[in-house]
């Protein structure tokens, strides 16, 4: 299950993806308000998208947020991965976040971890082709 922030990360980059030809930030506010998303949340979590490259933020009269990519070059992989971390159901068999997991002696004797490695490849595979401008459809 993803979080309520990836959640309102997500409905954010949408927003902000119908104002991309504009090429004009939009207000939080504007965001929050037709998202329906608290609006101190959603400074912290344009905040971070905007630390990890996929905004970019424009101060004073007229500031706001715009995406710095197009709607379709930001997948819901990058954008789950930024807010929540690992994909992956467990650590062992995480792409980019690789961990061993403390109560298992040895991967290869585990029996859980050949089956999560499918469940987290057939998620991956839709995160990975799914963007932002499929929302906007």
């Amino acid at each position: 299950m993803i979080s309520k922030k990836a959640k309102y990360a997500l409905k954010a980059l949408k927003h902000l993806g119908a104002h991309y030809a504009e090429k004009r930030p939009v207000l939080i506010s504007k965001i929050a308000e037709s998202e329906n998303i608290p609006k101190k949340f959603l400074e912290a979590i344009l905040l971070e998208l905007r630390n990890n490259g996929l905004l970019q933020s424009q101060k004073g009269k007229g500031g706001g947020y715009l995406l710095r990519m197009a709607p379709e070059d930001i997948t819901f992989a990058k954008v789950l991965r930024i807010i929540d971390g690992p994909i992956a159901p467990l650590l062992c068999v995480s792409l980019n976040f690789y961990g061993q997991c403390e109560d298992c002696t040895t991967e290869e004797e585990c029996s859980l971890r050949p089956i999560l490695g499918h469940v987290r490849d057939a998620n991956l595979a839709v995160y990975e082709k799914t963007t932002v401008a499929d929302l906007m459809n």
